[in-house]
């Protein structure tokens, strides 16, 4: 069973692993024997080091996920490098917070473009080169809780995390038959720079923590085994699914 977890050899591109929990999936995989193309769009240092520590091999990628430019230039910077790709983790995004009624058009199409746009154009890029290389591969996309509630003040994170859900189940349809999973994380309340500004209010803080069964916030570290089983043949019959991740918080 263990050889089944095993990703030894293979090669995983994850987006936005400078710091949370895009970092703690790329550490996750390369503890499982991944080498690591890291996409940021700042110098990913302290991930760097850690994958390096293992032992790993860490390609930095410097690209923008607003715009849908850089994306070729990721495949082609990672099968450079590493002569394929295994895996992609579409982890990258951003949040925007304000009443519905305020709700701006760049906060929209700014969210929107990097949490759904570039993840379904970074699929399609990576799916093709799947397909070219014949033995299939494995994708993983972080949707949120809120894929499956409404939330409030974050009109179009809700939005493109629904999206999310529904962009991997319909590429889980077309894509199984060339041996390639499509599968996603919901992560719930995390730790994390996009939970900060909730973490250091006291009120809402304890308002969350009262309705995660757990009891704490989520870490980068609980993310790591979910995405290490999606991307390894113990998956292999798993498509088109999302895990909740998150302390237990939709089974409330």
């Amino acid at each position: 069973m263990k050889e089944k977890f095993d990703l030894g050899g293979k090669i995983a591109l994850v987006t936005g692993c400078d710091t949370g929990l895009g970092q703690g999936m790329a550490y996750g995989l390369a503890q499982a024997g991944c080498d690591i193309a890291g996409v940021n769009i700042v110098e990913p240092t302290e991930t760097k080091d850690m994958i390096e520590g293992l032992g790993r091999k860490f390609l930095d990628i410097r690209a923008n996920l607003m715009k849908m430019d850089d994306i070729p230039d990721i495949v082609s910077k990672t099968v450079a490098e590493y002569g394929r790709i295994d895996i992609l983790v579409n982890n990258a995004g951003i949040i925007r917070r304000e009443d519905a009624i305020e709700f701006s058009e760049e906060n929209w199409d700014d969210v929107m473009n990097i949490n759904i746009k570039s993840v379904f154009f970074l699929s399609q890029a990576v799916a093709k080169q799947f397909i070219e290389q014949g033995d299939g591969g494995k994708i993983v996309n972080i949707a949120s809780m809120l894929s499956f509630q409404g939330g409030i003040r974050v009109p179009s994170y809700t939005a493109s995390k629904s999206a999310v859900m529904g962009v991997t189940r319909l590429l889980a349809n077309e894509w199984a038959k060339h041996n390639v999973n499509v599968n996603a994380i919901a992560p719930g309340y995390m730790a994390t720079n996009n939970t900060q500004a909730l973490r250091e209010d006291p009120v809402r803080s304890a308002e969350i923590l009262s309705r995660i069964p757990a009891d704490r916030w989520g870490l980068p570290s609980d993310v790591a085994g979910p995405v290490v089983f999606l991307c390894s043949e113990a998956s292999s019959y798993i498509n088109g699914y999302t895990i909740a991740v998150d302390g237990g918080w939709l089974a409330r």
